[in-house]
């Protein structure tokens, strides 16, 4: 049985390949915009079904990177994930700039904060599918503005949810996680890992 990660996220892929999941990656990108009304839960489930469902047809169409796609009858399984960092009921998406990620890493200090994660696996030939959630409460230290400027200036904010990876540099900001660590990365390893079986990975 193949498996596909709808994404071209670094951090995700990692998290597979330690975990000795063998899979290959499909770029699917997708409109990630939220819609007026929707709850943060409710998007990161609809956004993981849209991505995995994208990835589902570039792996149909053979737009896999190299990599044959899975024919026939052949059972194959596609992920989609989407993560969002929530504050006071605000999502803080990916910072657009340098002064975004200031704003953000600001509202993060030295309070709790949400990460939610949707996950989404569809089955090919079938198309049998499994879409949930997970999510973990991370807490930050206090901040200066030479501890947000400093970080800032390393670039790692760039492209994360929240303006921060847990995984690197980021890490020094939090004091405690209730929940699953590899969610707030990502990818929630023991859910997805679950979903995979009920599957028939």
């Amino acid at each position: 049985m193949k498996v596909y990660l709808a994404s071209g996220s670094p951090r995700r892929a990692q998290i597979l390949r330690d975990a000795h999941i063998a899979f290959a990656q499909v770029s699917a990108p997708v409109d990630e915009s939220g819609r007026d009304g929707e709850s943060a839960v409710k998007r990161v489930l609809r956004l993981a079904r849209v991505k995995a469902e994208a990835g589902m047809k570039a792996v149909r169409q053979g737009n896999v990177g190299g990599e044959a796609a899975a024919g026939g009858t052949a059972q194959t399984l596609v992920i989609g994930a989407d993560t969002e960092v929530v504050i006071d009921g605000e999502v803080l998406g990916k910072p657009v700039s340098d002064a975004d990620a200031r704003r953000m890493l600001r509202r993060l200090a030295g309070r709790t904060h949400e990460v939610i994660t949707g996950v989404a696996v569809l089955r090919l030939p079938d198309g049998e599918k499994r879409v949930e959630h997970e999510i973990t409460l991370v807490t930050f230290a206090q901040l200066t503005d030479e501890d947000i400027a400093a970080y800032v200036a390393s670039e790692e904010h760039r492209d994360k949810a929240g303006a921060y990876a847990i995984q690197g540099r980021g890490g020094i900001f939090v004091t405690r996680v209730e929940g699953c660590y590899f969610n707030v990365v990502g990818l929630p390893l023991a859910r997805l890992h679950h979903m995979l079986r009920e599957m028939g990975w």
